[in-house]
This record gives structure tokens, C-alpha cells and sequence, in this order.
């Protein structure tokens, strides 16, 4: 059967790394695509289309409130500029000036800052950091109440293994700021699964938790999921697509409103427990297979790298990690892997389907013999 990407002369592959945003994030399933394709084949009221979805996406996700963005990244942007409008009580065509952005603050532990919150200095908001990204010296209650002030519009708390020590816990945050009635953001991009995470972080009062739609619900890759309470998310949906302001640039088509919808469905309905066995499976079929090879060891590691429930093969190899990567990669479909260090990788199940567990055993057998 013929595929797009043949035609356009790229390598197609195998990820058994994870829902990695270079990698294409997920594959979205046969019903998602046939919701997708009749979404796109017929003309609707926008707004209309908006409000009925993310209201269902609401009870779905046993929230107040939902919001459909496009991406987890311009749902922080869009909660940033609610969090201004909130503190300033202007409209949503304000105008940001270097004295307003001095004056506008987002406190953040040090530890949480990363590559994706450059969307808060974007909105106009400085950061105001506190505590050190280790556990010698944590930040404390004492620590956050002393840093909020005046200016303070929000506070962005990053919810992922891949933080360091050194933030307040996420409980005594939220009360401290709603203490002082400053809104909580949770960026838990990619915290899925447990699916309870999705209402989780709410239940514990955040003000807007964000989620990539891209990841493991496998709805479209340019899609993003904001739940929380509903007086927040009015605020974002007052600011965004498609009304003119400041979130009128982040269109997001009716294409990724129905993907994500009928992603979510799924992902809710979904038998969990079967899929997390599935993974173990997949995960003992590398280790059994390595046990006859003479260049690979597999053994089994949870979780994974994003802290989800979810099993994975850690492969060490007496060879160069980042060569085995490239042989892998070499084949007509590659198969692209984690490494780890200089002589291991991972082959995580999470984005693979049924067959590929075999030709990642099979690649392995035949770059075994070529080492």
C-alpha cells in the first residue's frame, strides 16, 4: 500500500523511544483519523463547535472547565495572559511596555525552569525565581510567601521526573498562593498516565493544568488540553482563537477540537491495566531474545522516563550506544532508540504497536552478528 511518506522519499520508523515531540509525538488511532476526516469535510460554527466540545472534554475529564489549545506550550501562553488580565483587570488587547513587564512577575522554583516556559516571558511576565535546583537547600513555605508581592500575577509549578529537587511540594503551593489570591499554573505536559492525573492536580485546587494532546492520549500532535476551574478558563476562552486578542494567533481548526475530543474519549475509555501488561509483554520478549545474543543484555526498567507507569527494556551492549543507534536507523524502516550513557539504549513499548517488538528483535539478531 502506497504512504505519503514513500512519496515524499522520507524514512518511515519504528519509535521505541516514547511520545517524543521530534519523533512525531503519537500515532492516532483509525477512529480518531475518521473523526478528523469528517470534521474537515464539513463547515461548522467555529465558537459553536468550541464551546460544546470543551465542555464535554470537561465532564470527561471530571473537570469545571476545559479548553482545547494548540499545543501544551500555547496553553502556558494563554494561561499566562489570563493570569495578567486577571491581576490587571484590563482587557484583553493590553499593550506591554519594558516598565509593565518589570513590574509583572511569575513565580517559579528555580528547579522548574526548562526550554518550554519561554511562553511566560512572551506574554510579557518576568520570572521571579526561588530555591536552588538541588536538595541541599529546598525552597520552603517561608521561601514562597516571602517571594510573592504585589506584582505577582501567577504561579507556574511544573509538574515531571525530570525536575530536580529543590521545589516547595505542589499541595503547600497552591495554598499559599490562593492564600494571597494568586493563581496556580501545573504544566504536566506529558503526565499521562495515570489517566486520574487528569483530574488529580485540579482535585488539589490548581487553577489550570496543562496537557500535551499530542502525547499519550494520541490525539493530534498540534493539539494541547487545559482543564481547570471554570472562572480561569472563561478568562483564557475570552483571550483565545477565535476571538481577536492576544490568543487569536493560536488558531486551532476544527480538525484538532474533534481529534483531541475523540482521542480523549478513547483514552478514558480505554483498559489501562491491559495496555500497561501489553508493555510488560513487549518488554519480556527483548529480554528473552538478548539472552541467546552475544553484544546485548536487556533488562527490565520502570517507570519510564517521564516517570509514567508504563514498563521499558534497558539494552546494554559492549558496543558504542550511539552506533547501535545508527545501525538501527540504517534499515529501510529505522528504528529510532534511546541511549543511555556509552553503552546502553532503551526499547520503550509505549509508542510501539503489535509486530514491532519482532523487527526490533530481529534488527538486534542481525546487528548482533555484524559487531
Amino acid at each position: 500500500m502506497s504512504n505519503i511518506y514513500d512519496e515524499l522519499g522520507t524514512q518511515k520508523i519504528i519509535n521505541a523511544t516514547g511520545t517524543y515531540t521530534v519523533l512525531g509525538g503519537s500515532r492516532m488511532s483509525d477512529k480518531t483519523l475518521e473523526d478528523i476526516k469528517s470534521a474537515a469535510g464539513n463547515f461548522v460554527e467555529i465558537k459553536k463547535l468550541q464551546k460544546i466540545i470543551n465542555e464535554k472534554v470537561a465532564v470527561l475529564t471530571h473537570n469545571e472547565a476545559a479548553y482545547i489549545t494548540n499545543g501544551a506550550a500555547c496553553a502556558l501562553y494563554l494561561a499566562t495572559c489570563a493570569a495578567l488580565q486577571i491581576k490587571n483587570g484590563k482587557s484583553r488587547h493590553f499593550y506591554i511596555t519594558k516598565d509593565e513587564k518589570d513590574k509583572r512577575n511569575c513565580v517559579v522554583f528555580k528547579s522548574h525552569r526548562n526550554p518550554y516556559d519561554y511562553t511566560i516571558s512572551q506574554a510579557g511576565v518576568a520570572y521571579k525565581e526561588i530555591g536552588y535546583p538541588n536538595f541541599i537547600l529546598p525552597a520552603t513555605c517561608e521561601d514562597l510567601e516571602e517571594a510573592i508581592d504585589e506584582n505577582t500575577c501567577m504561579i507556574y509549578y511544573v509538574h515531571a521526573v525530570w525536575t530536580p529537587d529543590g521545589a516547595l511540594d505542589l499541595e503547600n503551593t497552591i495554598r499559599i498562593a490562593h492564600e494571597r489570591g494568586i493563581p496556580v499554573i501545573v504544566d504536566a505536559a506529558a503526565q499521562l498516565p495515570p489517566l486520574s492525573n487528569l483530574w488529580t492536580f485540579t482535585e488539589m485546587g490548581a487553577d489550570a493544568v496543562l496537557f500535551s494532546g499530542g502525547k499519550d492520549i494520541r490525539g493530534p500532535q498540534s493539539s494541547g488540553l487545559m482543564v481547570g476551574k471554570k472562572s480561569f478558563i472563561d478568562v483564557v476562552a475570552s483571550l483565545g482563537f477565535p476571538i481577536y486578542g492576544a490568543g487569536r494567533m493560536l488558531k486551532v481548526g476544527r480538525e484538532e477540537m474533534v481529534g483531541l475530543y475523540s482521542a480523549l474519549k478513547q483514552y478514558v475509555e480505554m483498559d489501562h491495566d491491559a495496555r500497561a501488561e501489553w508493555c510488560e509483554g513487549e518488554v519480556n520478549k527483548v529480554i528473552e531474545a538478548t539472552e541467546s545474543m552475544k553484544h546485548f543484555n536487556a533488562q527490565r526498567s520502570f517507570p519510564n522516563e517521564a516517570g509514567q507507569p508504563i514498563a521499558r527494556a534497558i539494552v546494554y551492549t559492549d558496543a558504542d550506544s550511539q552506533k547501535v543507534h545508527d545501525m538501527l536507523m540504517d534499515y529501510d524502516v529505522g528504528i529510532y532508540v534511546m541511549t543511555e550513557g556509552k553503552n546502553a539504549f532503551y526499547v520503550n513499548p509505549m509508542t510501539m504497536y503489535d509486530g514491532d517488538a519482532e523487527y526490533v528483535i530481529e534488527k538486534l539478531y542481525d546487528i548482533d552478528k555484524k559487531l
